[in-house]
């Protein structure tokens, strides 16, 4: 059975034994408690000793002065045989037999480092490399192929302009040579050469 010694300054150590099915053991100075300490630095609800697989761990109740291991105050300590914990300004002695301590060794599960170590170490998947891809190069579109997409209204406006440009060019090209060569514009000629000629009209002299 473990063995908790709690000691209170100027008093006699009260020495507790409990089986190790009992789960909980709740420590105080309130007359409720499992076991009551009578002193001014214990909280009412101070701590609780915990029953958990493979031990025991003492659990602090948010008490007023706290539960200290080796003078730091910690919420919750894991109990080994043979430590002392402080509640407030009682000591609290924690021992097992051998028989116990092999009880709960056999409740304990592996730890950590052995599982890891029976555990092959497993290389991350190598990630498929990329293939690369090359794209096709781009052959130039040849003009005609440009031209035979185009709208066929574009090219048919596209061809009326040029129509009219040329007639244009070729309009003035005549004009200015038949300006030089009759001093004349080319409009004028034409407009005179529409004109219908007036007939002559024969002067009959006088007789005497």
């Amino acid at each position: 059975m473990p063995r908790v010694i709690i000691t209170v300054t100027d008093q006699t150590p009260q020495p507790y034994r409990f089986q190790l099915d009992r789960q909980a053991v709740k420590m105080g100075r309130g007359s409720d408690n499992d076991i009551a300490i009578n002193c001014g630095s214990i909280s009412v609800h101070h701590a609780v000793m915990e029953r958990i697989p493979g031990g025991y761990q003492i659990r602090d109740l948010e008490s007023t002065n706290g539960t200290k291991l080796d003078g730091n105050r910690m919420p919750i300590v894991t109990l080994r045989d043979g430590i002392t914990v402080k509640l407030g300004d009682v000591s609290f002695d924690f021992s097992l037999t051998d028989e116990e301590k092999e009880a709960l060794a056999r409740e304990k599960p592996p730890t950590e480092s052995k599982i890891i170590a029976e555990e092959p170490v497993k290389e991350p998947a190598k990630k498929p490399e990329r293939e690369l891809v090359r794209e096709p190069l781009r052959k130039s579109v040849a003009p005609q192929a440009v031209l035979a997409s185009a709208n066929p209204a574009h090219t048919f406006l596209a061809f009326i302009v040029f129509v009219i440009l040329a007639a244009l060019a070729f309009y003035i090209g005549l004009s200015v040579r038949h300006q030089k060569e009759t001093h004349q514009t080319l409009l004028k000629s034409m407009s005179e050469k529409g004109k219908p000629e007036t007939p002559a009209i024969p002067v009959t002299p006088p007789s005497e």
